[in-house]
């Protein structure tokens, strides 16, 4: 080892003797150095934490931003969906077991689960019931055993109960009973019809039977001979149940029923609408060709034809004429244009879209197309594509000579469901974009006035330097939370814009949380002011304010950027804390701290985890990167922390 020091020396003493005797060696050695700037990048990005701390909040910023263009929020409430409502997270929806695509009798559903029964008379049920979260008792997916050990031949559901008669003609119900859905015990109400007892204790004949539907909390069976067997809420959801059946009695056999969310309506023998005492679907609405909307009466337009078909959605009904005609009632959304030549051959109904097939087997679907249901496939357009589709809820089933070929429509909930049935993964991308706007306004608010009184009052000092200091101190010293309160207590009561008072809210939030940036500018230009290059700008009769604000604060900036990014982040929670305590951004306006607001009970937080789990992890994840970012930037810009190790 001595000899290896040895040698060095000796190399290094022949190289002075050599640049002594024969001058220095041609060659060059160069040395550069990266400029403070291009060096701080690199310490950064050599930092592992920090990088991953920029991945994701920049994946985070396009989550937000990019996401919410391309699925805005509707802020006139007409995507909630009260049937989904405290849905879990999940794609199971339009999961149809494998069982069911070698053939199907039935698929229907009207909310979140579906039922389907397949040739061979097995029951399958798929998707999610939001009562299993509170009570597994009434969990209608909890199919009973004697209904598994039969053969059924039909099968029906409704919001929150299932209905299935077997070949041997037993009539099988369960889900929820409190209003009457089935069963003699448990109604809650006046106006429940109960189930009849020839259902409970006995059977029907079960090849006799022409239609099983259901609606919102009521059955009815629809025998060939005319007999209806009806129950369930008739005060709520089927008000017209009972000139209904008085209808069927004493005037025309009835062939075809269909519900809607408070009625029942159907077709007689004679192809006559019957709509009990109804008279919600009395008129149409109909746009021309020229595309002039005008509203005409359901009597008008069907013009003494013969209704072959009926189909309804929760709000609408669709009745097909004998000459293949469609009227649709309660529904503004056009009806497709099927080819000359063309026919119609089946109408069904979801919970809030129509499906037609028509001879050749092309399919049309339109409606409500908040969550798909209305998108056909293109390859589902062509002629001889399907030969029977099943419009079930808010999903789509087409079949080909018996055969499942393909669905469309709600797979779930990805981060599953509000109270009102709105989408959380829709609304915390639309939430995330209102948070991180308003944090951003608001911190560029407040290092515009911090960094303008700090220079001021530090490069001027003297009575500049007093009296907005003791400004700075005055405004430092007002409850910020409280304050903030009491102002967006006003704008609420007032009669401004919503977008206006958004923006009021930045405002407010920037103009009382400059105080701090404004004291530590006012630090740093105090100890760059004494330094020679301001005293040789002075000398050179460059202006006072050009001296403070173009070469003093340039040297500052990488305190000045440290202090915005964590500024930024607290901007973020301030918003979320207001919206959270309901001061901030209004409903049905999404932000990430209202949507906290809206998860702040006992039972939600017990047992909805997902409405308060997911906006408090992204506010999380945020606010985590900004300030492991600020701190990094904070070490990286500064000089004396590489002398340190």
């Amino acid at each position: 080892m001595s000899k290896n020091r040895n040698s060095s020396q000796a190399v290094k003493k022949r190289g002075w003797l050599g640049r002594m005797f024969f001058g220095a060696s041609k060659s060059v050695r160069d040395e550069r150095y990266d400029s403070p700037g291009k060096l701080a990048f690199k310490r950064f990005f050599q930092t592992p934490v920090a990088v991953v701390a920029v991945v994701v909040l920049v994946a985070m910023f396009g989550f937000v931003f990019i996401g919410s263009a391309i699925e805005p929020v509707d802020l006139t409430e007409a995507g909630a969906e009260m049937l989904h409502s405290n849905v879990a997270p999940t794609q199971s929806f339009m999961k149809i077991p494998a069982d069911m695509k070698d053939g199907a009798v039935d698929i229907s559903s009207q909310g979140t689960f579906t039922i389907g029964v397949s040739t061979d008379g097995n029951v399958y049920m798929w998707g999610f019931n939001p009562n299993s979260a509170t009570n597994d008792k009434i969990n209608v997916l909890n199919v009973p055993e004697e209904v598994k050990n039969s053969k059924i031949v039909h099968v029906a559901a409704g919001a929150d109960h299932c209905v299935a008669i077997s070949e041997d003609g037993h009539v099988y119900c369960w889900g929820a009973y409190d209003v009457g859905q089935y069963g003699l015990d448990g109604s809650m109400i006046a106006a429940a019809r109960k189930q009849p007892d020839e259902l409970i204790n006995g059977t029907i004949d079960a090849s006799q039977v022409q239609q099983l539907t259901c609606g919102n909390q009521v059955t009815a069976i629809l025998m060939k001979d005319g007999t209806i067997y009806a129950w369930g809420n008739d005060g709520l959801s089927a008000t017209n149940l009972s000139s209904v059946i008085k209808y069927n009695n004493n005037e025309a056999r009835l062939v075809k029923v269909a519900f809607t969310t408070d009625g029942i309506y159907g077709i007689d023998e004679n192809g006559v609408f019957v709509p009990g005492k109804s008279t919600k679907f009395n008129t149409v609405t109909v746009t021309d060709e020229k595309g002039a909307v005008t509203t005409t009466s359901l009597e008008e337009l069907i013009n003494g034809r013969k209704l072959v078909d009926i189909a309804a959605t929760g709000n609408a009904l669709a009745l097909v004429t004998e000459d293949g005609d469609v009227i649709v009632s309660g529904m503004k959304t056009p009806v497709p244009t099927i080819p000359e030549g063309d026919e119609v051959k089946q109408v069904s109904a979801g919970t809030r879209h129509f499906v037609l097939v028509t001879e050749q087997g092309r399919v049309y679907a339109w409606g409500q197309n908040y969550r798909n249901q209305c998108e056909v496939p293109e390859k589902f357009t062509e002629a001889g594509a399907v030969d029977q589709v099943f419009a079930s809820g808010f999903q789509n089933y087409a079949f080909k000579d018996g055969k499942f070929v393909g669905a469309w429509g709600l797979k779930g909930y990805l981060m599953g469901t509000d109270e009102m049935g709105r989408d959380i993964f829709i609304r915390l991308m639309n939430g995330g974009k209102m948070t991180m706007t308003v944090g951003a306004v608001a911190v560029i608010i407040s290092t515009i006035i911090g960094i303008i009184i700090g220079c001021l009052s530090g490069y001027f000092g003297g009575m500049t330097d007093m009296l907005l200091m003791r400004f700075t101190e005055i405004c430092g010293s007002i409850p910020f939370l409280p304050f903030a309160l009491v102002l967006s207590v006003i704008l609420q009561a007032s009669n401004l814009q919503e977008n206006t008072r958004i923006f009021i809210i930045m405002v407010i939030l920037g103009v009382l949380s400059w105080t701090g940036l404004a004291h530590m500018v006012r630090g740093q230009i105090l100890a760059e002011r004494e330094k020679e290059f301001v005293t040789a700008a002075r000398s050179m009769g460059v202006r006072e304010r050009r001296i403070a604000f173009k070469h003093i604060l340039p040297n500052i900036v990488s305190v000045i950027l440290v202090t915005l990014t964590l500024d930024f982040a607290g901007c973020m929670l301030t918003e979320s804390s207001l919206s959270y305590l309901g001061f901030g951004v209004q409903l049905p306006r999404p932000t990430w701290g209202n949507m906290l607001n809206g998860a702040r009970n006992a039972l939600v937080i017990q047992s909805y985890w997902w409405r308060w789990v997911f906006p408090a992890l992204f506010l999380s994840i945020v606010v985590i990167c900004i300030n492991v970012i600020g701190d990094t930037l904070r070490d990286v810009l500064d000089p004396k922390t590489e002398v340190d190790r």
